[in-house]
């Protein structure tokens, strides 16, 4: 199959490592020194250029806040066959993209971003599939993703931003609490250090990502909750109340069993 991979990052050169022995695979990106080191595959820096190419499927692998104007650019200069696809962490405005353009789509996500995943050993991180679009897209991710030994979990558009509220925007305000407060340390201690190099990698993150999953309209209810935790732990620490405290730590161990 030919596949068009947009973007040369970090996961788009994964998607291409991953797919270009099986398939016939070009990858798309304006910086040409960001292609330099892509191997047994075309490489393209003008939209004129997959028009020969004829891609059969395309992977917008690019930055979250420019996945729909690439899309939109690029589809001009697809056959109507081709399978649009996507790996956005955030599908907000994608559903309606997609119902309006025309093609046949599918949409995943893969939950093991570049930052801390070892994309060499993957089979204890997951992928989401988007339940809705081509039925024959959603079985080549599947296969894709089984073959990496990822669990697979499917879930609707709306039902995909409302778990990624959770599963994102939790950690990532907890680690701008963390990086808001933080003091240099001349003698860090390991728990200190292990936070430090998680914040050092969420605040690295494409800002983009971070407005989206922090803009997710299900996110501001899982903040509320954060807030709510600190407010009880904060009366418990002026009051200085063992038993309370006991309780406290009993009951959060409960969630992380």
């Amino acid at each position: 199959m030919r596949i068009l991979i947009l973007g040369a990052g970090k996961m788009g050169s994964f998607f291409v490592d991953l797919l270009s022995f099986e398939h016939e695979v070009a990858v798309y990106d304006v910086d040409p020194k960001r292609l330099r080191f892509m191997y047994n595959t075309q490489r393209f820096t003008r939209l004129e250029e997959i028009d020969a190419f004829n891609p059969e499927f395309l992977i917008n692998a690019v930055s979250l806040n420019y996945t729909l104007d690439v899309f939109k650019a690029v589809t001009p200069h697809l056959s109507p066959d081709c399978i649009l696809s996507d790996i956005a962490s955030v599908k907000t405005n994608l559903k309606d993209y997609y119902d309006s353009c025309g093609f046949r789509y599918v949409s995943t996500h893969p939950m093991f971003g570049p930052t801390f995943a070892n994309l060499g050993a993957l089979s204890n991180e997951n992928a989401i599939i988007i339940n809705e679009g081509d039925y024959m897209g959603r079985i080549f991710f599947r296969d894709l993703y089984s073959r990496l030994g990822l669990n697979i979990c499917e879930y609707s558009f709306a039902e995909h931003d409302e778990i990624v509220a959770y599963s994102l925007s939790i950690p990532f305000v907890s680690t701008f609490v963390f990086a808001a407060v933080m003091k240099h340390q001349d003698a860090p201690g390991t728990t200190f250090k292990r936070h430090m190099a998680i914040a050092k990698g969420v605040l690295g993150e494409d800002e983009a990502l971070l407005r989206e999953i922090l803009f997710n309209p299900h996110t501001s209810g899982q903040v509320a909750q954060i807030r709510q935790e600190l407010k009880q732990l904060i009366d418990i620490i002026d009051r200085k109340d063992g038993d309370d405290l006991k309780a406290y730590i009993s009951r959060i161990k409960q969630n992380i069993k």
